[in-house]
């Protein structure tokens, strides 16, 4: 497995949980587990996957943190990368459902890096996500607060997409 790091925007704490979730499915050491609020976004280099995560807020956004980590990365080099993107929404908010993902990668794919971890969102129920890029999801989707006991089983799935 590639040295794997992990960064998360969380406000109320459920994004913080899914990124140890994640890291615990993975094997990845709590030191390679990131808050972007106090985390230089220069930390992705050191890792060779970066596996970022975020919750969507109001009208589709991302988690306040990351607005200025997100422009820093924006800056960096990160050709032989790989990110993988995950997200926590409500599906009730049809229209921008984990938009944060779409997000993010819109902001993120001039880097370099290669996206991994494209998730199937079948069993959820919305409308439009900024994720759905050219008929693809491009990171995993997560519902704590209508479907959380579909949680365990979609981090397992994503994982093993992302050690093959």
């Amino acid at each position: 497995m590639k040295k794997t790091g992990i960064f998360y925007g969380s406000t109320t704490g459920t994004t913080a949980g899914v990124a140890r979730r994640i890291a615990k499915a993975l094997g990845v050491a709590e030191a390679d587990i990131h808050d972007v609020a106090n985390t230089a976004p220069s930390v992705l280099g050191d890792y060779e996957l970066d596996i970022i995560g975020s919750s969507t807020w109001g009208n589709g956004q991302v988690q306040r943190d990351f607005y200025d980590f997100l422009a820093g990365v924006a800056a960096l080099d990160l050709k032989g990368h790989s990110l993988a993107l995950f997200g926590c929404g409500d599906e009730s908010m049809s229209d921008t459902f984990n938009n944060a993902i779409g997000n993010i990668y819109h902001k993120l794919k001039d880097t370099g890096a290669r996206f991994i971890g494209d998730f199937n969102a079948e069993g959820y129920d919305f409308k439009g996500s900024a994720a759905d890029i050219d008929g693809r999801i491009v990171g995993l989707m997560l519902d704590e607060v209508n479907r959380p006991d579909l949680t365990d089983t979609r981090i397992a799935e994503w994982v093993k997409s992302l050690k093959q």
